[in-house]
């Protein structure tokens, strides 16, 4: 049975006059907001197979799914995005929400706790940071020169690469290459953007002023943002963080098979 996606465009007016797309899914009375990572397309376009990879969540929760700020001027900043998710939350009249951020969502989920605390109810935050780590800032700029480059056969290598464990890679690669295929220079221009967005990012000293549950959840094989970010900021907060075995990767949301009933289990949580 197909899950009914509802797509919508809410105007962002804190940057200038701009927009941010969404969609949203499932009935419950719940919110549960998902703020995805770093992309070189938009997962917008994926809504319907997004929706059925979380359909767990489609009675108890209604999900909303954001994307980034449609029209990104050089030098936008971590700061901004979170800002612009925040205002589009208010728009749509949500308040008090499961928030799950994934890497770069992740760092804006945060953000939003720290600023917008009557926004987030929980937070998972998946494979993140609260700061760039030397390890993080190599992999970005790597990214961010391939990019800038126009070169998708070795953005694609490399992304597949760092971002999921070898056994996943071996099985779905070939179909990730396939997605990318159309990537456009414009795409490109606004993944450099995007990945510029991370420099200098640390909120360390900021982590203190969010009050709501959260959760923290890596992998040992973490080549992109590390595995100690993750722990560092469960040591923070002080909350609890876990980390799944070597043979995920940063994108273990992906890969491992009980990570939706995690989420799952921590909103549910009274």
């Amino acid at each position: 049975m197909n899950i009914k996606v509802t797509r919508g465009t809410v105007k962002i007016s804190r940057n200038g006059n701009n927009e941010m797309d969404w969609f949203r899914f499932g009935a419950g009375e719940k919110i549960f907001v998902m703020l995805p990572g770093l992309s070189v397309k938009s997962l917008v376009n994926s809504a319907e197979g997004i929706a059925s990879a979380y359909r767990i969540f489609s009675d108890d929760f209604t999900v909303y799914f954001f994307d980034r700020t449609k029209f990104l001027s050089e030098n936008y900043t971590l700061e901004q995005l979170a800002g612009d998710t925040a205002e589009a939350m208010t728009a749509l009249g949500i308040k008090d929400a499961c928030v799950f951020g994934t890497s770069q969502g992740g760092m804006i989920a945060q953000i939003i706790a720290i600023n917008h605390p009557e926004l987030v109810s929980k937070l998972f935050l998946a494979s993140t940071c609260a700061r760039i780590f030397p390890e993080a800032e190599k992999v970005m700029n790597e990214w961010v020169s391939l990019a800038e480059r126009g070169d998708i056969d070795g953005f694609c290598d490399c992304f597949i690469d760092l971002l999921y464990g070898k056994s996943f890679a071996e099985k779905f690669g070939e179909l990730i290459r396939l997605a990318h295929s159309d990537v456009t220079g414009n795409d490109f221009k606004r993944f450099v953007i995007l990945g510029r967005s991370c420099d200098g990012f640390d909120i360390r000293d900021r982590l203190s002023s969010i009050r709501c549950p959260v959760m923290v959840v890596g992998a040992e094989n973490d080549r992109v943002l590390t595995a100690q970010a993750s722990v560092e900021i469960g040591e923070i907060i002080g909350c609890g963080c876990y980390l799944y075995g070597p043979e995920y990767g940063h994108c273990v949301f992906d890969e491992a098979p009980d990570y939706k009933d995690r989420i799952f289990k921590f909103f549910s949580e009274v």
